[in-house]
């Protein structure tokens, strides 16, 4: 193959996809490479792609904020808010459901006053609800508290504290993406009108270096693409492509890839879809949020209890195991109508993990080599932003920016505020402020 590329995407999750957009905006020839057969097919595909403004820290809450109006605002971010779906996507567009995400008030997350103190300087709304407000609002609910987050062989699993929660804080600019591997698509098609290709089925088996930075990729088929710009956006995948590239050696957080289930249930007698939400609630370790087919999709927020399973992104357990039961069980203490079906139904995929559970979107030590990696479970909401912070730091470096020692802003249009990239660094200290669990 003798073709060139401006920038070669490995991947072609929605992390990858949004970079492409990104770029070709920008003038850029980008061509996306995935091993699997389409857009958006492999992690991304498994995401329970929630919305949601809040995170243990001030800068991922404003990233996460500002993503909400670019899925509220969909068509305009494709590139015509006037155009029809089918001119958009022939598969049409996804939805996004802003229903709300309610948060539970635990002992946790200290009854989420410094959230909200993040959300107040943000101008974030929400609504507070007290107990009796929370069970007006989802019948089906008990209000009581479980915490600490035990396994269901535990001889307390189930009995609730003296001290029940406090109430809970509904976010009002969050929900759920309807489907994650539709949302991909359609940024592939919006890609593809400003230039970009995709290629399918094909594997990066080399980065190819020359005079100190990178010159191109070989592919498992024996190809090999030019290009002075390699992002590496491989999702679980991302570390044995920072491995290929050798630039792992000097980085001071790094990915890896974490097993994940994820739970659909029948939804109990009394849950009205119509007017249910997103739920958070770590005094059970358990998220929810409605999922198609009259169900309710249930994912964990990885308490100290559980153990995390890393693994081998080319060889591990697809089959369920005992964590989908112990998670149906936890919601069923919230929940007592839920019944724990004989089917098992839901999601087994891979996260992809950076030491603080905050994404890496950064360069490498090898010229020409970026990286947007560490985004699974926490960063589909953001993805718009994140390729535009990619194409951005792309961009700076390669017309001789040093991003280490001056790392570029990203200004924020919705809320009129900017980040700096730098947070996301390959060369920060590992971050205390995380909640070193999938909710970042």
């Amino acid at each position: 193959m003798n073709q060139s590329y401006d920038a070669i995407i490995i991947g072609a999750g929605i992390i990858g996809a949004a970079t492409s957009l990104a770029l070709g905006r920008k003038g850029w020839r980008v061509l996306n490479i995935d091993k699997l057969p389409a857009c958006g097919y492999g992690s991304t595909s498994g995401s329970c792609a929630i919305i949601r403004p809040y995170y243990s820290t001030i800068d991922g809450s404003a990233m996460a904020y500002e993503s909400h109006f670019y899925w509220k605002n969909w068509a305009d971010y494709l590139g015509d808010a006037s155009a029809s779906e089918t001119m958009l996507d022939e598969s049409g567009l996804i939805k996004y459901v802003n229903c709300g995400s309610m948060v539970m008030k635990t002992e946790l997350n200290e009854n989420l006053k410094p959230c909200l103190d993040m959300m107040d300087e943000l101008d974030c709304p929400y609504d507070e609800f007290s107990p009796e407000q929370l069970r007006e609002k989802l019948p089906v609910w008990n209000t009581e508290s479980y915490y600490p987050v035990k396994l269901p062989d535990d001889p307390a699993f189930g009995i609730a504290n003296e001290t029940p929660l406090g109430g809970a804080i509904l976010f009002r600019a969050g929900g759920y993406i309807t489907d994650p591997q539709l949302a991909t698509h359609n940024i592939m098609r919006a890609a593809e009108r400003v230039g970009g290709t995709f290629i399918y089925n094909r594997s990066v088996v080399g980065i190819r270096q020359g005079n100190g930075r990178v010159c191109g990729v070989t592919l498992d088929n024996g190809d090999t693409i030019a290009t002075p710009v390699v992002l590496n956006a491989a999702g679980p995948h991302s570390s044995k492509i920072n491995q290929l590239a050798d630039v792992e050696k000097n980085m001071k957080v790094k990915t890896r890839a974490l097993r994940q289930e994820v739970a659909h249930v029948p939804l109990p007698e009394g849950y009205n879809p119509d007017t249910a939400c997103v739920t958070s609630d770590s005094d059970i370790g358990v998220y929810t949020r409605p999922e198609h087919g009259n169900n309710l999709l249930i994912g964990s927020e990885d308490p100290p209890v559980d153990q995390h399973e890393w693994v081998d992104p080319d060889d591990y357990n697809r089959e369920f195991t005992e964590q989908w039961r112990t998670q149906v069980l936890r919601v069923c203490q919230r929940v007592p109508a839920l019944e724990v079906p004989n089917k098992i139904q839901g999601v087994v995929d891979l996260y992809d993990v950076s030491d603080d559970w905050i994404p890496i979107y950064d360069k490498s030590d090898l010229a020409g080599f970026y990286m947007a990696i560490g985004t699974s479970g926490n960063q589909f909401k953001n993805a718009p932003i994140a390729g535009e912070m990619m194409a951005n730091i792309i961009e700076a470096c390669e017309q001789g920016n040093d991003q280490d020692s001056n790392p570029i802003d990203l200004y924020l249009k919705y809320i009129d505020r900017t980040v700096s990239s730098g947070f996301y660094s390959r060369l920060r200290e590992v971050n205390q402020d995380s909640s070193f669990s999938v909710l970042g």
